[in-house]
Parts: C-alpha cells; sequence; structure tokens
C-alpha cells in the first residue's frame, strides 16, 4: 500500500500551507506555543498523526476539542522509552490510547503469519513503528511513569479485545484487554459519546473508578453489589477450559451488542475479579454525525512527516467521502457488529456536498471523488423502521441466506446523492469503491434497478468489485451471505445494462478461501467457478480469524456460535494452503498442491487434457511459457495473461476474462501435451496446440452479442 504513495502524492498533499497551530500539538513546545501549561488529556496512537475524519484518532480528539478539553497527541512513541510518553507531563484528566485505525497484529502479520513490511499508517510507510498488541504495551509504558493517572483504551484493538477473546497469532484465548493492559476503562465502539461522558465525569471531580455507568464503556471491580440487570457470562475458568463454553458467551456477547435491547455483561476472574460490559451507546443521529465532520480537521497529516513523504493511508481517502456507519449485513468474517453496530446511520446530502466542495477547492484535486461510501456503500438508512425504537432483532439477519420480510430496500438517498456530487463544478467522476451489498440491491424492487443504471453509467471504471466470497452455498451460509444464484442474477443484470449502454465493464469477486465451513470439496467446487470465469482472480484471501467475529468462533471451536451447530474448519497450514491453490491453480507454482488436493477430493477428473481439467497429467517445466520460473502469474484459459476484470457469459455460466492483449493466444501449463517419448498420443480434441474452450467460447471470451 504505501509503494503505491508516490512521491508526487506525498508532495501534492502537502502544497497547500497549513499553519502548524492548526494542528493539535503534539510536542511540548507546540502546547507552549497555545499557552498550555498542562494538558487535560494525552492521546497515544499507533498511528502517525493524521487530522482527517477517516483517522479515529483524529476524530476523538477533535471532539474533545469541541468540547472546551486540551488535548495532545503522542503519535507513535517509542515504546521501551517511558519518556516518549511524558513529553507533555501528567495530564489532568488522563490518557487515551488507541493502538491507531488498524488493529496492530493485523497490521504486522499476513494471515500466514508472516510479517510485513510497510505500514500504511506510518511516514513513508515504513514497518516497525509500533509493537504487537499496541494498546497493552502502550498502557503498561505509561503506567510505569503515571501510577495513578487515568487511563482509557479505544479504537478497533481495544474495542474487539474488551472481554476473553481467541488470539489467533499465539492461538490462544486471552483475558478482557483492562486485565492484561492495567488501563482503568476501555471505551468500545464508536466513541464519541462515551468519551464525552467519561470527559465530563472526570472533570466533575469523579474519580475514574467511579464511572460505571457510562454506555459503551467496559471496567473492572472486584464487587457486583452496585451493577445490576445484568447477564453473568461464563468465567475465565470455563471458556478456558471449554470451547463450547466459549462459544455460548460469543452468542450472548453478539445477541447484546445492540444499544437498544443489549443487557449489561458480567465476566468473573479469578481473585474476585470482574470485568463488566455497559451496554453499547447509542448510534449518532444525523445531526451529529453531520457536526462530527464539520469539525476543523485540516485534512493533513502532521507537517513534521513531510520529509518522509508522508502518511501513505491519507492518499486514498482525502477525496473520498464517509456516508454511512453501521453495517446489518452481518458478514460473519466481518467485526463490525461488534464495533460500528448493524443500525445504520447517515450524513445528510448536505453535510456531504458541504466537504466535497472543500474537496474541490483543493489546489491538488483532480475532479475524481475516490468514494462515496462506508462499511456498505448503498446503506444509507436503517434496515427497517423498528429498529430505531426496538433494536435490531437477535434471532434473525436482515439479509443472510435471504432478506427479512421487514428489511426496507430503497436506493432513493443514495441515488440522489450521487446525482447531487457528479453535478458538482469541477467533478469529472465520482467512484463508488467500498463495496456494495449485491444482495440489497436486488430486494430494492423498486430502485434497484435505477441504481444499478446508474453505477454501469457513472460510476465504474472498466470494474465493479464485489464481494461474492464464494459460490458453495454450505459456506456462504456459514459466511452469512447469500447464495450463489443471487451473485449469478446480480451479475447478469450488470452486464445486460453494460450492454444495453454499449460498454465493456467486469464484475471482479473478491473471493475467501478457508472459511469455517469449507472443505475440499467446496474448494474445488470454487476452482471450478475459476475455471469457468476464465481468469485468474487477484483478489483472493485466506480466512483471516481475527478477534471477536463470528467466523473467529467458529474458526477456535468448531462450533457456529449462533445455532451451536458444529462447522467442519480448514485449521492447518497445509490444508489452507491446498483450498488456496486451487483458487490459483493457474500458477505452475501450485501445481503439486492442486494436484494434491484433487486427489484428495477425489476429483481426479480434473487432471487431464479436456476443457473441464484443472490441470494436466504431467507436471510443468519448471521454466517455460507461465512465469519463467514458474512463479509468474497465472493466464486465462486462452493462454493471455490473466486480466482482473470478469464479464458474465450466457445465462448459466460464469463471467469470461476481459481481453487484454491483441496478440495470438499461448498455451498455458495446461495446455503441454505429454512430456516423455513414446507416451499415448491423446485424441485430436485433446492434443496441445489449440487453447481449451471455456463457455463454450475459444479462449474463455465472450464475443459480443
Amino acid at each position: 500500500m504505501a509503494r503505491n504513495h508516490s512521491s508526487k502524492e506525498s508532495k501534492a498533499a502537502g502544497e497547500t500551507a497549513v499553519p502548524l497551530s492548526a494542528f493539535l500539538p503534539t510536542t511540548r513546545a507546540e502546547a507552549d506555543a497555545r499557552g498550555w501549561d498542562q494538558l487535560d488529556f494525552v492521546y497515544v496512537s499507533g498511528d502517525a498523526y493524521v487530522d482527517h475524519a477517516s483517522f479515529g484518532p483524529a476524530i476523538i480528539t477533535r471532539v474533545l476539542e469541541s468540547h472546551g478539553y486540551k488535548v495532545g497527541i503522542i503519535a507513535q512513541p517509542d515504546w521501551n522509552d517511558p519518556e516518549s510518553v511524558a513529553i507533555f507531563g501528567e495530564p489532568r484528566l488522563g490518557f487515551l490510547v488507541s493502538a491507531g485505525n488498524m488493529d496492530s497484529m493485523v497490521n504486522h502479520y499476513t494471515v500466514n503469519k508472516k510479517r510485513r513490511h510497510e505500514d500504511a499508517y506510518t511516514p513513508g510507510g515504513a514497518a516497525g513503528h509500533r509493537p504487537n498488541h499496541a494498546a497493552v504495551v502502550y498502557s503498561n509504558l505509561i503506567r510505569r511513569t503515571f501510577k495513578k493517572t487515568p487511563i482509557i483504551l479505544g479504537g478497533i484493538e481495544a474495542s474487539l479485545r474488551r472481554l476473553a477473546h481467541y488470539d489467533y497469532w499465539s492461538d490462544t484465548l486471552k483475558r478482557s484487554i483492562l486485565l492484561d493492559s492495567g488501563a482503568d476503562l476501555v471505551s468500545y465502539g464508536m466513541g464519541e459519546r462515551s468519551i464525552v461522558e467519561i470527559a465530563d465525569a472526570l472533570a466533575s471531580g469523579l474519580a475514574v473508578s467511579d464511572l460505571t455507568f457510562i454506555p459503551g464503556t467496559v471496567y473492572k471491580t472486584r464487587s457486583l453489589e452496585h451493577v445490576v440487570d445484568y447477564v453473568m457470562l461464563p468465567s475465565w475458568e470455563e471458556v478456558s477450559t471449554s470451547k463450547r463454553a466459549f462459544a455460548e458467551s460469543f452468542a450472548e456477547q453478539y445477541r447484546a451488542s445492540d444499544p437498544i435491547t443489549g443487557k449489561r455483561l458480567v465476566e468473573a476472574y479469578p481473585h474476585d475479579v470482574y470485568v463488566v460490559q455497559n451496554p453499547s451507546a447509542l448510534p449518532l443521529s444525523t445531526a451529529e454525525l453531520d457536526a462530527v465532520y464539520r469539525l476543523p480537521f485540516t485534512g493533513r497529516w502532521h507537517p513534521s512527516y513531510d520529509a518522509a513523504g508522508g502518511v501513505p493511508a491519507l492518499s486514498e481517502m482525502r477525496f473520498s467521502l464517509t456516508s454511512c456507519r453501521g453495517c446489518f449485513g452481518e458478514c460473519s468474517f466481518c467485526a463490525l457488529t461488534f464495533h460500528q453496530g448493524r443500525i445504520v446511520t447517515a450524513r445528510s446530502q448536505e453535510s456531504l456536498i458541504e466537504e466535497a466542495e472543500k474537496m474541490i477547492a483543493e489546489p491538488d484535486f483532480k475532479g475524481y471523488i475516490n468514494d462515496v461510501g462506508g462499511p456498505t456503500a448503498n446503506f444509507r438508512a436503517p434496515a427497517c423502521a423498528k429498529q430505531l425504537k426496538a433494536g435490531a432483532c437477535t434471532d434473525r439477519r436482515c439479509l443472510g441466506s435471504e432478506p427479512c420480510r421487514a428489511l426496507r430496500a430503497d436506493h432513493r438517498d443514495y441515488v440522489g446523492l450521487l446525482r447531487r456530487l457528479r453535478k458538482l463544478p469541477g467533478v469529472k467522476k465520482v467512484f463508488v469503491r467500498s463495496g456494495i451489498r449485491f444482495d440489497y440491491v436486488l430486494a430494492d424492487h423498486d430502485t434497484g434497478e435505477t441504481f444499478l443504471r446508474e453505477l454501469v453509467d457513472h460510476h465504474v471504471s472498466g470494474q465493479l468489485r464485489v464481494a461474492p466470497e464464494h459460490v458453495s452455498d454450505k459456506v456462504l451460509a456459514a459466511m452469512g451471505k447469500p447464495p450463489r444464484a443471487v451473485y449469478d442474477r446480480f451479475c447478469e443484470a450488470f452486464d445486460d445494462l453494460n450492454r444495453q449502454a454499449g460498454k465493456k465493464q467486469y464484475v471482479v469477486p473478491y473471493l475467501m478461501s478457508s472459511h469455517p465451513g469449507s472443505t475440499l470439496k467446496e474448494a474445488v467446487e470454487l476452482a471450478e467457478y475459476v475455471r469457468d470465469m476464465g481468469f485468474n482472480p487477484e483478489q483472493v484471501q485466506d480466512f483471516y480469524p481475527t478477534p471477536s467475529t463470528v467466523s473467529t468462533c467458529m474458526y477456535y471451536t468448531g462450533l457456529d456460535p449462533l445455532t451451536m451447530e458444529e462447522v467442519y474448519v480448514p485449521r492447518t497450514p497445509h490444508e489452507k494452503a491446498l483450498q488456496r491453490a486451487l483458487i490459483q491453480y493457474r500458477n505452475p507454482a501450485n501445481y503439486d498442491l492442486v494436484r494434491e488436493a484433487l486427489v484428495k477430493a477425489g476429483r481426479t477428473d480434473l487432471i487431464g487434457w479436456d476443457e473441464k481439467a484443472l490441470i494436466r497429467p504431467k507436471r510443468p517445466k519448471a521454466t517455460g511459457e507461465e512465469g519463467g520460473s514458474g512463479r509468474g502469474k497465472g493466464r486465462a484459459s486462452d493462454g493471455k495473461r490473466a486480466g482482473s476484470g470478469s464479464k458474465r457469459g450466457p445465462k448459466g455460466s460464469r463471467p469470461a476474462v476481459k481481453p487484454t492483449s491483441g496478440k495470438g493466444p499461448k498455451r498455458d501449463h495446461r495446455d503441454k501435451g505429454p512430456a516423455t517419448k513414446g507416451a499415448p498420443r491423446p485424441a485430436r480434441s485433446q492434443r496441445p496446440g489449440k487453447p481449451p474452450k471455456a463457455n463454450g467460447r475459444k479462449g474463455g471470451i465472450r464475443k459480443g452479442r
């Protein structure tokens, strides 16, 4: 990600001079320049300081500033040096600690637990500027010097570790982050409400130990005498010795995630220690959300980062608009239910137009708004009217395998917003890149086609990325996603509209391997789908078990916590490698893994010379047409280098690859005939020399119709 942020972009983002005084202080000298002897709060962050509303630390500090509090920021301190968190001295009210916009472990490691070499939230994209489990490390560092000063944890890392949780990187269960960090409180979820209540309570003279009543917070106590109306979760001893108990606990937490119906939760630990989670804070109203985005963000990284080329993560976010929060999609592998919640709230069109006009006024704005969205771009309102009064249902999903009957699918507001934005003087193109729920589009029988037509005509640039994730209905059910037939219908509708518009635009699916529920049988089914698409997908990821998701609970326990039914889990690195290799079977480097997977799955019929085969009976040479050393990029079945776009074929078939070259086809590793002299000669239709057909069309490329 950091490498995509060129020096030219870095320079551009810093071209408009913004005075240092426009930023919150990051040094003692900057605080002195404001005449501040003592700050009210010091915010310690694992990210570099970027004063933009897409960055959580910027929002929380600006909200506190708007309520009259003096806040300083210590970004990426040296975690081996206590002095690095003491540059402002002791704050009057407390330290606020966050790992940053990302979980520090996800930031550091791939799903294979290999160290990443770049960090987009660090100046210059350099890695290694924050510790593992940053929130815990920073909190302990602060406590070494400031023994009694309140410490409040926040951000995604603390939010998703607020109670006992599975830690993928150590393959163990961990206690609530409060116990390992030595902090006093966790502000979980979107923290604008809770942080102001915390600040006001501390400013009124209350001790941090008295802050047991604030929604959206977690605290620890040695007595439950004053805790009322709570649900007792399985204790630490129970969940650490019984995976079923952990699954039951997680299910209770999931049901309690709604701010209106959610109960107070208590988790018991040895030595009479209790961790208490208060119900979630209510989501901000549209007016409150608008007010947050009108705070005086500079929209820049701190000037001290200019010499390093700035902070890469800002490049895509700087000219993007966040239109909504929350998500009722409830994908099992996503933590949004635990963090932002299921109730969607949106900014007003006026607020978004106002922000867009400020973007346009920037000297380096080129006319392109990179995105208008949020967790799901085409969600602009709660799933149904009752959610705002009665909360989200605890026993059903709004979408999932099929839409709830009460779902109110309506794209009118979003279509109106996009139309207004693209009419603004100076705007050339408005993109929708944060992802759409295609099942929600199809559920909207009144305006869904209008929205899709708007996408085709104005908001897609060649490719529309959507996330079916898999094609096996069994796996999709475990993922909380709609059946494959729904995705097929969406692709058909998208293809039809493009044909009517005379455009060549393609659906590009995000795919996931090794999700709970996927055996080799389902992995082969996905590989056959990829074969019929006619191109090698670039957007493929192994399932990554991150804290506090339904899928992670499945991965750890082997149980679906919402049904308590057993779920198959591909757990070993080798089996996960087999499933991933099947999706990318065209890569010669994956040949042995693909062959092994097909043999184990009993699908040796896919090893052969016909058009349905995934691989040939003979292993390709180490050096050859595809990738030289056998590690090159895969090629489509016509032998051309696989593109990243897909195109729907006729009804009942899968997308075909977008042509990327006018050159004649070359054979891929499946097209090479028997390598040994005297081997049986294949039938004429199976002989090498001509590329195999896919979807009934030579080379898998669909002709115009």
